[in-house]
């Protein structure tokens, strides 16, 4: 594979094989495997994948290693603890790719919610990322969706957002959707994001669950907490398990963060969109915060 292996290797195929090293690091992190083993679960020689996993995640594999630890996530438990108390949804933000973001949701109405979508217009696009392939769907009202599906096509898609918005027109159209994903996926920073409007949420789901994706919206990039810390920041210290369902029924992946929410021991626990992609961008953002 080294002699297919380029600058210009596309957003895919470098996550694919990122997310097989992941897999390997992530189901080896106790025995600390070396560069050699890693880069061996890939077919690359060791040069090639170091060049390839620090030009992808702007650290080396063993820096990248040491994030996944237990001793590691529990320090940004303690350390993300008290930032839950803040108001107000304040997103994303870092100094790389996923640059400062200003979130505001827009919840539906109970009586939308009733509908189904009803006159409600859905533009959709899948785009590939550094993460996988997404969709992205928006309404004129805000992204009403962000879905980490690898390997989907248009109709799969559209059947996928049609099982959500029963009654909406549902309508492919990634030339809208494209300028979304360039913000949130950009590899170069946005020297003028200052300027950007803040970017609208449009949710369809429970009073219990908004409340759930707003306190996320409040874990810092870079930092994690626990089933029952975002319960404690909600008033609800025992209704982890009703956290975790919300947290699951997150319907815009990364933007609002449920990958930042991870087990009292440590442990990454479950993700909708699949642990290797979960440890990937968890580690990403630790090396980038």
């Amino acid at each position: 594979m080294d002699k297919f292996l380029d600058e210009n290797m596309g957003d895919r195929a470098t996550y694919e094989l990122m997310a097989k090293a992941i897999a390997f690091i992530r189901q080896h992190h106790r025995q600390q495997p070396d560069l050699a083993a890693i880069a061996q679960q890939v077919h690359l020689s060791e040069y090639h994948f170091q060049r390839l996993f620090t030009k992808w995640a702007g650290i080396s594999p063993k820096r990248f290693l040491q994030y996944l630890t237990v001793e590691y996530a529990k320090s940004k438990i303690a350390e993300t603890k008290n930032l839950l108390e803040l108001t107000g949804d304040v997103g994303l933000s870092s100094a790389g790719r996923l640059h400062d973001l200003f979130v505001n949701i827009e919840a539906m109405s109970p009586q939308e919610f009733k509908t189904g979508g009803a006159g409600l217009q859905i533009w959709y696009g899948i785009h590939e990322t550094m993460f996988g392939d997404c969709v992205i769907a928006t309404t004129e009202r805000g992204i009403c969706n962000l879905y980490f599906l690898d390997g989907m096509d248009d109709q799969a898609a559209a059947l996928m957002l049609r099982d959500e918005w029963s009654k909406a027109e549902i309508i492919g159209d990634r030339e809208i959707t494209q300028p979304i994903c360039d913000r949130l996926f950009s590899h170069l920073p946005n020297l003028n994001n200052a300027k950007q409007p803040p970017l609208t949420l449009y949710v369809k789901g429970t009073n219990f669950q908004i409340q759930v994706w707003r306190a996320l919206l409040r874990i810092p990039f870079g930092g994690i907490t626990t089933y029952q810390g975002l319960g404690r920041s909600l008033g609800r210290p025992n209704a982890a398990r009703a956290i975790g369902n919300a947290v699951g029924s997150n319907p815009i992946s990364l933007i609002i963060p449920c990958h930042r929410v991870i087990r009292e021991s440590g442990e990454l626990g479950g993700y909708r969109w699949g642990l290797e992609r979960k440890t990937a961008i968890l580690g990403w953002e630790a090396s980038h915060n």
